[in-house]
């Protein structure tokens, strides 16, 4: 079935006759005759009934008429978001962040980058790190940020970022929010939430809780609803420290500092970069993110 053969056939269908429906389609009325019934041979049926002056759509012709029209406007809708992109109208970046990664580590690059890549439409994703590894492989996302990656195909390209602590976040009313620091045995006797898919929980499980697990009682797959189950006083968030959490929360840091994590950047090796790829790569590792960890800084403690 070819496109031409669909135009001339919903031309027809439109003014109900073959002089007029071959001006509309800019081709001699023995051409789109042609390719209408090229299109009734394919389909295996007639589509129009030709009466000199009462041509009119055969049942089949009714039928597919819209499935036709909705085929031709999606194929003329791919046809203009390929202009765009090759315009550089559409410049589409996808970015992965492993669950205990903020969206709020990227805003500032994207905002650089948007400044000098026109038509940027950002999309973040959030998986395990090791789907994200994954999806990268497979082209579904263009850039990843994780924390600690146990295995690296040798196709990922990878660079350190910065490191930065885990802190224990709870609410102001919790019985261990005025110590200036929270100690291991305090947390082995706490109720700790659990984030699901955390890819700290290994390293978590090793440092600190090495003879018996955490004491899981809640658990939830988003940030946001476990810190609403700390403010509600149900128990304490391990997090990052540069993670955005709600006023009402306190973050105190664990005594010994046990816990860290490198974020680093995840992108396909010898891959052909976009312009939105190339110039996110080069922000990231450029960037002097000791400013955002000062900023998170001031941030909490103006909180």
């Amino acid at each position: 079935m070819e496109l031409n053969q669909v135009r001339y056939f919903l031309a027809l269908a439109n003014t109900l006759n073959f002089t007029r429906a071959a001006e509309m389609c800019s081709v001699t009325q023995p051409a789109l005759t042609k390719g209408v019934q090229r299109l009734e041979q394919e389909l295996g049926g007639q589509l129009i009934y030709r009466e000199r002056q009462l041509t009119h759509l055969t049942d089949l012709g009714k039928a597919v008429l819209p499935m036709l029209e909705r085929a031709l406007a999606s194929t003329e809708a791919v046809r203009r978001r390929a202009r765009e992109f090759q315009q550089r109208d559409v410049a589409p970046l996808a970015i992965g962040l492993a669950p205990s990664i903020s969206a709020s580590l990227v805003l500032e690059p994207i905002a650089e980058i948007r400044k000098f890549v026109p038509g940027l439409h950002v999309e973040l994703r959030e998986e395990p790190s090791s789907r994200l590894v994954e999806l990268l492989l497979e082209g579904e996302v263009n850039v990843a940020l994780v924390g600690d990656l146990d295995e690296k195909p040798e196709r990922i390209d990878d660079w350190a970022l910065f490191e930065e602590r885990y802190v224990a976040v709870l609410a102001a009313s919790h019985e261990l929010a005025g110590l200036p620091a929270i100690g291991i045995e305090a947390l082995r006797e706490a109720i700790i939430l659990d984030r699901s898919n955390c890819d700290v929980a290994p390293k978590f499980q090793r440092l600190c809780f090495p003879d018996a697990p955490p004491n899981h009682i809640h658990s939830s797959c988003r940030d946001l609803h476990l810190q609403h189950l700390a403010a509600a006083g149900f128990g304490i968030v391990l997090a990052p420290e540069h993670m955005p959490r709600l006023p009402s929360l306190r973050a105190l840091p664990i005594e010994g500092d046990p816990v860290w994590r490198e974020v680093r950047l995840l992108a396909v090796q010898g891959r052909r970069y976009s312009p939105a790829l190339d110039a996110f790569v080069k922000v990231a590792r450029l960037r002097d993110w000791s400013l955002h960890q000062s900023h998170s800084e001031a941030t909490r403690m103006s909180a």
